[in-house]
This record gives C-alpha cells, sequence and structure tokens, in this order.
C-alpha cells in the first residue's frame, strides 16, 4: 500500500464531500471522513498516482502560480477561437503536431496533456512515453522544437517542479 497516495486521496475526497455539502456540520465531518477514508481504502488500496507529488512550499506555490498561468491562457486561447469563429476570414491551419515533454511523472504528464485539451485550440490525441501528439487549430512553426515552446513549455516550466 502506497501511504502517501492513500491519504491524498482520502484528504482529496473529503474536501470534495465539504464541498458538495456546502456546509460544516458534525454530521457532515463526520460521514465524510467514513466516506473518505472507504472510498480511499477500497479503490486507492495500491494505487501510486500521488506518489510523484511533491508537498514541499516551492512546489506549492509553484501549483497556486500554474493555476494562473492555466487560467491565462485558457482565457487567451478562449479570445482567439472565438475571434476565428466571428470573423471567418482569419486563417486556420489546422494540423497534428508532436511535441516532446521533460516529465517524468504520470501525474504530471497526465495534467499536462489535460491542460493543453482544455485550452481551445488545441486537443490531446495520444500521449506516448515523452511524445504527445496534439491537433492544433492554428499550426504555427515547422518542427517539433517551436511547436513544443509554442504550446507544451508555458504550463511544463511548473509541472515540472510540483512533479518532477
Amino acid at each position: 500500500m502506497k501511504i502517501k497516495s492513500l491519504l491524498i486521496s482520502i484528504i482529496t475526497l473529503f474536501v470534495i464531500w465539504v464541498l458538495l455539502n456546502m456546509k460544516l456540520t458534525t454530521e457532515v465531518i463526520i460521514s465524510g471522513a467514513i466516506v473518505s477514508v472507504l472510498v480511499g481504502l477500497i479503490f486507492c488500496y495500491t494505487c501510486d498516482i500521488f506518489n510523484d507529488l511533491k508537498l514541499n512550499p516551492k512546489a506549492i506555490g509553484y501549483w497556486f502560480l500554474y493555476i494562473f498561468v492555466f487560467i491565462g491562457e485558457l482565457v487567451k486561447s478562449n479570445f482567439d477561437v472565438a475571434r476565428r469563429v466571428i470573423s471567418p476570414k482569419l486563417p486556420i491551419n489546422p494540423g497534428f503536431v508532436e511535441v516532446k515533454t521533460k516529465l517524468k511523472s504520470k501525474l504530471g504528464r497526465m495534467i499536462l496533456t489535460n491542460s493543453i485539451t482544455l485550452t481551445p485550440g488545441t486537443f490531446t490525441v495520444e500521449l506516448k512515453d515523452d511524445t504527445i501528439f496534439i491537433h492544433w487549430l492554428d499550426v504555427k512553426g515547422d518542427n517539433m522544437e517551436e511547436h513544443t515552446n509554442a504550446i507544451v513549455n508555458k504550463f511544463e516550466k511548473y509541472l515540472e517542479v510540483i512533479y518532477g
């Protein structure tokens, strides 16, 4: 059993339980604790997904920075896609690109690929080892290094500190 992953799973489940209930009564806390422990033990008995997560002040600070960077990129790409929809004369250059990631952690790679997919204009198609295949609405650049710089690097520098 991976204690760190189990504890993080239980804490995450408990926080979600409290947020969904929208109140801090004794009943909510006790029932949430019981349900969180049971679900954590049942579904995370052998999981090790959170073992790569770093729990130091620098990593926690980078989590907050990452959230702001992600929201900024989300807003920026939403406006870009909306502008292309409203002005159909704007050129688009859709295509599939291949990018590389330096992240070694499975959870870090998963969060990176989800961040790319959640950002309008890009969609992660496949993750294979350190290579990510992405459908991009407006391909810019001619090689993998340019594509990696445009899509991955803005997220990766924060996730590397958090997950390694």
